[in-house]
């Protein structure tokens, strides 16, 4: 059962994975044309980041998803699970 923050089973997170890429399929070019540009704020415990469009995807937004793909790699690894470079760079 999830604690209604986090999901707590491999079925709660592919049921999470599905609605998020089903929410991506769902945007159109349109609503992200023009956005470089758009400044984005961010709260960040008792302060505020604000970022323009681009640098904030560029220099925050694919660090992190970089950094918990390889993390979630790195501990599925240690777990024994046989994963290879292939599973993490997906098929061609």
């Amino acid at each position: 059962m999830s604690n209604g923050r986090y999901e707590t089973t491999f079925a709660q997170l592919i049921e999470r994975l599905h609605k998020t890429t089903v929410y991506l399929k769902s945007l159109t070019p349109e609503q992200i044309d023009g956005s470089e540009e758009k400044l984005i704020t961010l709260p960040v415990g008792k302060d505020t980041m604000t970022f323009e469009g681009l640098p904030y995807l560029l220099y925050f937004i694919l660090p992190n998803v970089y950094f918990h793909v390889t993390t979630a790699y790195d501990i599925l690894r240690h777990s024994g699970v046989e994963l290879g470079k292939a599973d993490y760079l997906g098929k061609p």
